[in-house]
């Protein structure tokens, strides 16, 4: 049963949620002190196991069906298909009341970030909203995965974060998100799914895309240059992927590396402005 959640969670992409705290973390804090008291550690704990227990356990649970067809839930032991047991309802149900627990301990700045988290890490995957299953909405409501660092920002410092890195945060997951729809294509067409990669198909779907991180890296660049820089790696990223002809299928899985290296540089650069004292 363990395996099972844990796998059902999606370890590769833990840091999909627990990540941006991190990085939320390390450009709020004013003073070393602030980095270690014990609320960053607990919304880093809370989103990087329970939120994605939550996030695909009902993701899986309301997907079942056309999942039968889906070459990502393969015996690979990447991804699991939906076993329905009582135990893992409960426990998936328990991972949502965890986010509730959130509120009473942090600041009320924080709170428009928490609730739109888990409203829309439900109303993705739950009818009758079910965004996953709407073009274009689907890709907008998984801005879910930069409100974790938008929380922990306002939680440590008290305000809210800059509008730039709230809309490049949002463009960079519209453009992930999409991406990784791209190989469910054909399994979504044929369970009769629509999604913006089914609306665009795979030709336009990369195009938009790589319109997304281009924004993305452009809005993130009026905040600070390097910024802009360093997520100018993802149109990169795509752009040679497709152009040297790597099976989406393929390269999806390189995400996590790539998501990984560019969140601690992030995270890294915060954290630079306390290397003295940390030294």
């Amino acid at each position: 049963m363990v395996r099972y959640l844990l796998t059902l969670s999606r370890p590769r992409f833990w840091l999909y949620t627990a990540g941006p705290v991190l990085v939320g973390v390390a450009y709020a804090a004013g003073t070393v002190e602030e980095l270690l008291v014990l609320l960053p550690a607990l919304l880093f704990a809370y989103f990087l196991l329970p939120a994605n227990v939550y996030i695909y356990g009902i993701n899986d649970r309301f997907d079942r069906d056309i999942d039968a067809e889906n070459p990502k839930k393969d015996d690979s032991g990447k991804e699991a298909r939906w076993r329905g047991e009582p135990a893992v309802t409960a426990v998936v149900a328990l991972s949502g009341v965890l986010g509730l627990a959130l509120f009473p301990i942090t600041p009320a700045v924080a709170w428009p970030y928490l609730a739109g988290f888990l409203v829309l890490a439900t109303a993705y995957s739950v009818p009758p909203l079910r965004f996953k299953a709407r073009p274009l909405l689907d890709s907008l409501s998984n801005g879910l995965y930069m409100l974790p660092g938008a929380a922990a920002y306002a939680a440590v410092a008290g305000t809210h974060p800059p509008t730039a890195a709230l809309v490049g945060g949002w463009l960079w997951t519209m453009g992930m998100h999409t991406y990784s729809a791209i190989p469910d294509i054909d399994p979504d067409r044929a369970a009769g799914i629509e999604t913006t990669a089914t609306w665009l198909g795979e030709r336009r779907t990369y195009a938009y895309c790589l319109g997304c991180w281009t924004f993305a890296a452009v809005v993130f660049a009026a905040l600070d240059p390097r910024l802009g820089a360093l997520l100018a790696v993802y149109p990169l990223f795509l752009g040679s992927t497709v152009g040297a002809e790597v099976p989406v299928d393929r390269a999806y899985w390189w995400f996590p590396v790539l998501n990984g290296v560019v969140g601690m540089v992030l995270t890294m650069g915060g954290l630079w402005r306390f290397r003295g004292v940390l030294l």
